[in-house]
């Protein structure tokens, strides 16, 4: 009789859903995680830190007042990097308490410490004290996380040359700043330091930025930042990056060299397996540490399960919340339903970005024809009274069956608007559901009513010419 029916490596978001989907179906569940590192990488440096962040610098800087209050309108004119890490050590607390709470409340046993396996049915478990004991399980739920990328020829001290794990923990605002990585986590901070009044360098060897997004998204975003004086460095890679006394200098290969205070690489993600001897188990990572996943995230071992960003893209928090669920229905034999497609992407600039299913240009490329409808935040009166005159949503609409093909909303409160077109997508309704629709009036949500219209005025429009 082994010690547990599921031992969960790991307590982050699908570690986390895993062990309490398990333990509601009556089984005796364990997981293991590090004492600091209760809730996972998510928590503490990666998703739940980062945007408390964001809300904390929104705040003090009063930088969406401004359209309102004039451009000098600032809530604290000397902001510390105390200031900003008061208000995430808070919700940081918070949600560890209430992780434990919760697997307590569901008899989950969590172990401080490492694990490792010692065969495909046991790990030893490292406790703080240094001491080693051994646990069985029926089934395994990997779901360690990842940890940022670095790459070798940069010396990294966490102050001046950093990742971003190490941003929390700077000692002041920097005056100045390069990022190399333009991609989600880059493009997230680069908008955050740019609102303290860092002047932000941003360096990418691709020809763009966050090239899944919407194009006139994505230029509307580059717009406001570079309204706060970013400046990017595309088709650009970094040679050398020296640090002096006085700062640090970013090499570029064409020869150009980028002064600042600090540097941080956002260069992708590495899963965590390094020190989980997964060889002792049958299993094996590829060179960035992911391990491989069927579609109920069994990995090769049937009775070991993967979840959650150790398996790669999509590598979001919301996306392992429900594939740890999955992966302990699918183990304890319990029906589950498969995930949908359609999956809402929130990326948190400043403004934020979210969106779900195609873009016109993947619309065009796979010759799908399609009708734009398009609503500004400047033109809602909810828009006049937060302040957001730069807000849109656009719907993609089919002429042919009138479903929405996508949703793409760039803004204040885009990452839960958002889900109103994911429900209309996912219950495959139509356009005209939106025009007949009802919403509180001064919202945002309105917007997508006046999307509805916009769009199907165009095609009243082209059936008129075409009849």
């Amino acid at each position: 009789m082994p010690d547990f029916d599921m031992l969960v490596i790991g307590s982050g978001p699908g570690g986390q859903k895993a062990a309490i989907a398990a333990a509601k179906l009556g089984r005796r569940v364990a997981v293991v995680d590090r004492p600091d590192m209760v809730g996972g990488v998510s928590l503490h440096t990666g998703t739940i830190p980062s945007k408390t962040l964001r809300e904390a610098v929104l705040y003090l800087t009063g930088l969406t007042q401004r359209d309102m209050y004039g451009q000098s309108y600032r809530l604290k004119e000397d902001i510390t990097v105390a200031d900003l890490t008061t208000r995430t050590q808070h919700v940081v607390g918070r949600e560890v308490d209430i992780i434990r709470s919760q697997l307590s409340r569901n008899h989950i046993s969590l172990f401080a410490g490492t694990a490792r396996f010692v065969d495909d049915h046991t790990v030893a478990l490292r406790e703080v004290s240094g001491n080693e004991r051994l646990l069985t399980a029926e089934h395994f739920v990997i779901a360690t996380g990842t940890r940022p990328a670095r790459p070798d020829s940069v010396e990294f001290d966490g102050r001046t040359i950093m990742d971003s794990d190490n941003v929390l923990t700077l000692e002041r605002v920097p005056r100045s700043m390069v990022i190399v990585g333009a991609g989600v986590i880059g493009m997230e901070y680069a908008s955050m330091f740019a609102a303290l009044g860092s002047k932000v360098t941003v360096v990418e060897k691709r020809a763009g930025m966050l090239d899944m997004c919407d194009v006139e998204v994505i230029e509307s975003l580059k717009y406001h930042l570079r309204d706060l004086a970013v400046a990017f460095r595309f088709g650009e890679t970094v040679a050398a990056v020296e640090r002096h006394p006085r700062g640090t200098l970013t090499v570029l290969e064409s020869g150009k060299k980028i002064p600042a205070d600090t540097v941080m690489y956002s260069a992708g993600r590495q899963g965590l397996t390094d020190e989980l001897d997964l060889d002792k188990a049958g299993l094996a990572a590829d060179r960035r540490g992911r391990i491989t996943v069927d579609e109920h995230y069994r990995t090769q071992v049937p009775h070991i399960y993967a979840v959650g960003d150790v398996i790669g893209f999509p590598a979001l928090a919301a996306t392992s919340m429900e594939q740890g669920r999955a992966a302990a229905y699918h183990a304890c034999g319990e029906p589950v339903g498969r995930m949908h497609h359609l999956q809402p992407i929130g990326i948190y600039t400043i403004p934020e970005i979210s969106f779900i299913g195609r873009t016109e240009d993947q619309l065009t490329e796979d010759s799908v024809p399609f009708e734009v409808g398009i609503a500004r935040y400047r033109e809602l009166a909810r828009g006049q009274i937060i302040g957001d005159s730069h807000g849109m949503l656009k719907l993609l609409v089919s002429p042919q069956d009138r479903t929405l093909l996508g949703v793409h909303c760039f803004g204040s409160g885009a990452t839960e608007l958002i889900h109103i077109g994911q429900s209309v997508m996912g219950c495959g309704g139509t356009v005209d559901y939106l025009v007949d629709a009802v919403f509180n009036y001064p919202t945002l949500a309105e917007s997508y009513k006046v999307a509805a219209l916009d769009a199907t005025n165009k095609l009243r429009q082209i059936d008129r010419i075409g009849d």
